[in-house]
Order: C-alpha cells, then structure tokens, then sequence
C-alpha cells in the first residue's frame, strides 16, 4: 500500500466534525465501545499531561526504557513530516498497511458519525497498541488532560505532569489554576504522579487533587532534585544520588526535562545504566535542531542552521535562556506563528537575543499569521523585523548581509513540520 491510502481516510476523517477542538470524552466511549474496549488491553500505560516538556519528558522516559530492555508504545502529536510519527509500536513507527488497516476499521466502527480527528485518530492509535506486544505504552496528551481523547485509562501504572503555564486559554481556561485542574485530571486514584517544576498555583491544584484521589506524590523540589554541576546532570532523590550526562537534547529546561523522566524510570525500577540511556539516546527533533543537511543548509552553507517548535511564552523564555548560553554569534531568527498563540509573550523573552526576525506565514496553515502580522509583533516586542514570502526568501535574506549568521527557524510546531518535510 502506498502512502495516499492513510492520507486518502486521514482526509476524510477531518470532515467528520465540524471544529478541530471540542473537548469530551462521549465520542470516545462511543467509538472505543464499537471496537471492543482495545483501551483495557494496552501494556502499562504511563500517561504525561503538562503544558511544555511533555514531548520531550516522553522521549527520555522512551529512551530509558529502552535502553532497559523493554519494548515501548508512544503516542504523541502533533505529528512533524508525516502522521505516522504519532503512532510508535514497540520501538518502530507504524507501517503504512497496519496504519491504514487500523484508521479503516476505526472509519468502518464510527459509522459517520460525529467525532473529531483527534479522537478518531487516537482510537486507531490504542487499537494498533491492543495488538501488538510490548512492554509499556506512552501516552502523551493531546490538549489539557481532563477532557482529552487520550484520558480513558482507567488505572495507568503513573502519570506525568510536566510544567505548566497560560497556554490554549480559550480551552482550558484564563488562569495557570483553571489551566492545572485541567491538566491534573489525568490523575487516577491510587496511580502514582511525576510532577514537574511548576509555579505555586498549579501545584496548589494538582496536591489536592492527588489527595482527594490517593494518589501519591512524586515531586520536584520535595520528593526528587535535579541540576547541572560541571557539565554533568545530578539527580537526587529518596533512595539516593545518580550522576549523568547532560541530556542530548539542549538547554537548560532539559534538566528538568531530564529530571521527570529519571524520576519516572526510578519509580519503574530501572537503573541508573536505563537513566544514562534516557539522557544520552534521546532524540526528539524541532527542539533546538541543529539542521546539517538538505537545501537550506546547501543555500547557506557559512550559516549556522536551528529549528525550534516551541510556541508559547514559557517556550520563549527557555529558548531566549538557551540562546544566551551559546557561543557569541549574530541570531537571526525566521519565525512563523499561528494566530491563536500568545506572541507577544513568546517574543519578548528572544528580543535581547536576536539580531533581526524575518516574518513567515505558515504554508497550509488556514490559523496561520500573516508575515505582517507577526513582523509587527516582533517590532512590538523591540525587534528589527522583516517580512518574507518564504523561509528560503528570509534565509536568502540574512545571508546575504551576513553569510555566517546563526539562523534559528522557530515559532510553531507547523512551520517546524513544514521545514522537516521541505528540506528532508
């Protein structure tokens, strides 16, 4: 089967609802119930909920576990370059014939009825995991956690709750506590929780609810510690101290990152060989991707080439963080947003690091910004700011009047997607 079957029933499967974003779990026990409950028959599932970090917390806890030995399952969106990165059985991603196969029968079972992408696609997700063997399923939420097609796990071996802060407002509410009671609602009775850094508010709301339900507490700050020292991560909690690399993922919100997942993968039994592994072998691409092949990096062979898919003001402030760590360089940046984003918040923290922006709308993106829109947020924020037609135009731009420029293409996931499958 060719790649156009699963594009050909994805296309379809988008018509099904009428909004993107509809958050309730009906449509799910509807569909999951048509074919046969494949949620109750999963590997051990850890679920992670969190407003940044959560991406990347899943690709260390992945790469721990595998380096343990274990086969894993991961769920993740959005999805890069092609859908079949959401969908990881046992250390692969889904093959064409199975994902077809899975995203047939969960069409055939919905009967045309009205159910959005995100929860159709997640059912063929769970299916595909029902019938394949491993050791664990990871299960990233898509949007929230209360209400998100991914919370039907009656009893998950732990759940994750990365940092939180103002992101989706109009979904999950105008405060980081209505934000955290949302996200806290993956908790489960009795389940363990990995929590994150975060601020006072959101831990106030996820502490009660892990008491109300009797879940107990694994948290930064009180249960476990995590910090950079001479270049080594040092973890450390109850039962002890465990010294590593730094995490193959850069910077310094990686630690803590790093420090979820070690405390998850420490609560699962594993050792500090399966810690290392999940630090050193982790690979989770648009976060601070160095580009070092395709056409930009032929059309600007001098420059230095990143992508970032980060998109939001906590996003912006630990890049801005990262940024200023790095070796002194002029930093372009070719940024491109969506339109329901906080991008005078994403911006503001970049605005001391960046030597000029060149605005991008986002190719196929209907909720895109235009070029001018976000130019002027940029010059809003403090920044020399530009338009372009295209990321290939503004590169094109830079490098003319600086060829050995460090160039950071940033902003969305989208524009990330975009970048992966235009210059692969």
């Amino acid at each position: 089967m060719t790649q156009s079957n699963s594009d050909a029933i994805l296309a379809r499967m988008l018509a099904l609802h009428p909004k993107i974003i509809d958050l309730t779990l009906d449509r799910m026990w509807r569909l999951l119930g048509a074919l046969g409950h494949p949620e109750r028959d999963l590997p051990p599932v850890i679920h992670l909920a969190g407003t940044n970090g959560k991406g990347s917390t899943q690709a260390m806890i992945r790469a721990g576990l595998e380096g343990a030995g274990k086969s894993v399952h991961a769920y993740t969106s959005p999805h890069l370059a092609r859908f079949h990165e959401r969908i990881r059985l046992a250390g692969n991603l889904i093959d064409e014939a199975h994902l077809t196969e899975v995203l047939d029968e969960c069409w055939e079972a919905n009967n045309r009825e009205n159910i959005t992408y995100f929860e159709i696609t997640t059912c063929a997700a769970l299916l595909a995991f029902a019938r394949t063997k491993a050791d664990f399923t990871l299960l990233e939420v898509g949007l929230g956690g209360r209400l998100d097609a991914t919370n039907v796990i009656d009893a998950p071996k732990l759940t994750v709750i990365t940092p939180i802060s103002k992101d989706h407002e109009q979904f999950l509410g105008d405060t980081v506590a209505k934000i955290a009671a949302e996200k806290a609602g993956i908790i489960k009775r009795g389940v363990p929780v990995i929590v994150g850094p975060q601020p006072d508010e959101a831990m106030d709301v996820i502490e009660a609810t892990a008491a109300r339900l009797g879940a107990p507490l694994i948290a930064y700050g009180q249960h476990w510690h995590v910090y950079e020292e001479r270049g080594r991560l040092v973890f450390q909690d109850e039962t002890g101290l465990v010294d590593l690399p730094l995490p193959a993922l850069p910077g310094a919100h990686q630690i803590q990152n790093a420090g979820a997942a070690i405390a998850a993968l420490r609560h699962l039994g594993c050792d500090e060989a399966a810690c290392e592994a999940a630090v050193r072998d982790v690979f989770w691409p648009a976060r601070m991707q160095r580009l070092k092949t395709g056409p930009l990096v032929d059309a600007a062979p001098e420059a230095e080439l990143w992508l970032d898919g980060g998109h939001n003001a906590a996003a912006g402030q630990a890049l801005g963080a990262h940024l200023a760590t790095l070796p002194e360089r002029p930093t372009h940046l070719i940024c491109g947003m969506l339109n329901t984003k906080d991008v005078g918040g994403y911006m503001a923290p970049l605005a001391a690091r960046a030597a000029s922006l060149h605005a991008v709308s986002i190719p196929g993106e209907a909720a895109t910004l235009s070029a001018a829109e976000t130019a002027e947020a940029a010059r809003e924020a403090g920044m020399r700011a530009f338009e372009a037609e295209s990321v290939e135009a503004a590169l094109a731009a830079v490098v003319a009047t600086d060829p050995n420029a460090r160039v950071l293409i940033c902003g969305s996931l989208y524009l990330a997607g975009h970048i992966l499958r235009s210059n692969g």
